[in-house]
């Protein structure tokens, strides 16, 4: 029987031949079904675990930055399994806030993956900046970092960051997406990130562009090669 769960995806293997299983360290349902695209567009020979179907629980991610923290990630998940691992720290930063929610976005208002308090707190924080300011748009992004171990000990982690500029509306559009989607404006488009199609979203969101980099990376730092968009050297 297949698994429908496991992301396959086509990899062209050079010297030394690599691991064709790597998991995915996340329990995020909505960062898989991103990821699950992502790696189906990149045309990878390798299978894509999700770390829940090997038992892996999530790991403490006591890191003060996105790097510390998908390090953090893919090391636990690589050191139970004993495959290479991929793991994503992501979040929204606010500058007018001091850069929050930042690493903690996925838990701002207390309760972790709790997407309607998290967003009904960001509106409430930039009550008051935005009545100081009135005219003038609150700036956004969203950040990604991706790092990969090729086991849990690696002292070269590959290392990929994407970022994702906008503003933070002051009401919800859309019904897409996840997280903080609703809430991000994007000026050039007229529409939130939760109003994109997924196709549209990946071609430009911070984890498209920050997997486009690790993807990159891989002929250089892991010998792999794959069948995706290329990439001049410099």
């Amino acid at each position: 029987m297949t698994n429908t769960n496991t992301i396959d995806t086509p990899l062209h293997a050079t010297q030394p031949t690599p691991n064709t299983q790597w998991v995915l360290a996340s329990n995020n349902k909505g960062k898989l079904a991103e990821f699950k695209r992502l790696f189906a567009e990149a045309n990878l020979e390798v299978t894509i675990i999700p770390q829940g179907q090997l038992d892996i629980e999530d790991a403490i991610e006591d890191g003060l930055s996105f790097v510390e923290n998908a390090i953090i990630k893919a090391r636990h998940a690589s050191r139970i399994s004993g495959l290479p691992a991929i793991a994503d720290d992501s979040g929204l930063c606010v500058p007018a806030l001091g850069n929050a929610p930042g690493i903690y976005s996925a838990r701002y208002a207390g309760e972790h993956g709790n997407d309607s308090k998290n967003n009904a707190k960001l509106m409430a924080d930039l009550q008051p900046i935005r009545a100081a300011k009135s005219d003038a748009p609150v700036e956004g992004l969203f950040v990604c970092v991706l790092a990969m171990v090729r086991h849990a000990d690696d002292p070269l982690p590959i290392i990929a960051q994407g970022l994702w500029h906008g503003e933070i509306s002051e009401t919800a559009h859309g019904d897409g997406g996840f997280g903080y989607d609703p809430l991000f404006w994007l000026p050039d488009l007229q529409a939130s990130a939760a109003s994109l199609s997924a196709a549209d979203k990946n071609s430009i969101s911070h984890r498209g562009q920050a997997i486009q980099q690790l993807l990159a990376q891989l002929p250089f730092l892991y010998k792999y090669s794959y069948k995706g968009k290329k990439h001049k050297e410099t």
